[in-house]
């Protein structure tokens, strides 16, 4: 546990106070990275630019429980929401917003829905769902009619429940879910160019109708297609200003949801070969209409990963291109999907709903088996699989996006 904590001491560069971490039973590891007061103030400002009206703010965490077992990671990123708290509310007259602290039973599963019910907390907090049981449980849904402002810092993510609901309440939420210190540093950048940069992405997406991909796998190349006729294109540049918006923070990727084929007589024509390293194996995944029908190779990933999409056909389905930018400020991954996703590109399984997609928490088994899940196509996260072009399909012809895992 003290290394971990070192290596994540050794990404602060030491020019701001730090506050301390203590075990619950007081006594002091270690100080660890985190913004100064003016820096959480102006971040919340800049993200969330509150408006009249703006009065409260909802920090949530969720919590282990007798099936999912607690970390010493997951149990700083709640002292790191316990301490925001603390020291965003004692900014109340700049900011205008209260804040509270709210808890809820993690769902044990990215992107599943939320539960019914959180618990506030105004003491100390809870160490497991159980003990926080003992608390009285407040609606999600009072939370999401009463509060214009979320930060969710959670194991699970909880970006496509938000997503859904903010567009039905009007609230807007900032989701940072498996956020660790080590991500501190991106929280500084300048989000007004990444939101430029996102947004002039955004652009290219929507003037195409389909993204071509080459890639490289040990000299065998491998073609993918991803039809992006009738859909639009997200900018998530950092900012969530408007009413009714979620997105990650930190952030920066422009991304679209592939066409599923729900159009009768106009199927998907998103078709080829989508290769994914997991761990130390490729994994050939062979994509027909938007969906993952099949494994084209044999190992103990490859073998995992066709038991898996016969038992959740929707687990295969082509959920998002993703394309982010904070590579080029120079942020480095750090073996978190919340920020390694934003440095370049990515290909997301599963839901899709929460991006403008077809497939939801319905077409899953049990709310458990419900996901949404990015591979990341970076040469620290998949050394083995090379990207060798993209180009975008535009009505003027083929446009180059990516040669050699960079934007052209």
């Amino acid at each position: 546990m003290l290394a971990e904590l070192q290596a994540l001491r050794n990404t602060f560069d030491g020019s701001l106070p730090m506050p301390s971490l203590q075990r619950p039973g007081g006594q002091q590891i270690d100080t660890l990275p985190d913004l100064s007061d003016r820096e959480l103030i102006d971040l919340v400002r800049r993200v969330f630019a509150p408006r009249p009206g703006d009065d409260k703010l909802a920090l949530l965490v969720d919590l282990p429980d007798g099936e999912i077992a607690d970390s010493e990671e997951w149990r700083d990123r709640r002292h790191l929401a316990a301490t925001w708290l603390r020291r965003l509310d004692a900014a109340q007259a700049e900011t205008g917003l209260r804040c509270h602290l709210f808890a809820y039973g993690n769902v044990r599963a990215n992107n599943a829905d939320l539960p019914a019910t959180a618990w506030r907390i105004d003491g100390e907090l809870p160490t497991d769902a159980a003990a926080a049981a003992e608390l009285e449980a407040t609606p999600f849904l009072h939370l999401f009619e009463h509060y214009p402002i979320f930060i969710a810092l959670s194991q699970f993510s909880a970006t496509a429940p938000l997503k859904l609901t903010a567009a039905r309440h009007g609230f807007r939420a900032a989701t940072m879910p498996g956020f660790n210190r080590s991500m501190i540093n991106a929280l500084r950048l300048d989000y007004v160019e990444v939101d430029r940069r996102v947004r002039a992405l955004a652009k290219r997406l929507d003037e195409a109708s389909a993204a071509h991909f080459r890639f490289s796998v040990a000299g065998q190349v491998h073609r993918l297609s991803l039809d992006l006729r009738h859909r639009r294109a997200h900018p998530s540049g950092g900012l969530v200003q408007e009413p009714g918006k979620a997105g990650n923070l930190p952030s920066g990727e422009a991304y679209i949801v592939p066409y599923e084929g729900e159009i009768a007589g106009d199927v998907s024509r998103s078709n080829g070969v989508l290769p994914v390293q997991l761990d130390d194996e490729v994994v050939l995944y062979r994509i027909v209409e938007n969906r993952a029908v099949d494994i084209l190779n044999q190992g103990p990933q490859a073998d995992a990963e066709r038991r898996h999409l016969l038992a959740e056909p929707a687990y295969g389905n082509m959920a998002e291109l993703g394309l982010g930018v904070l590579g080029d400020f120079g942020v480095e991954p750090v073996g978190r999907i919340l920020l390694d996703e934003k440095l370049g590109l990515h290909i997301a399984f599963g839901r899709s709903d929460h991006f403008g997609g077809q497939v939801g928490a319905a077409q899953f088994s049990h709310p458990q088996a419900v996901v949404h899940i990015d591979r990341v196509y970076l040469a620290q996260t998949q050394p083995k699989v090379h990207v060798d072009r993209v180009d975008l399909e535009a009505a003027e012809g083929e446009v180059p996006l990516m040669r050699h895992g960079k934007y052209v």
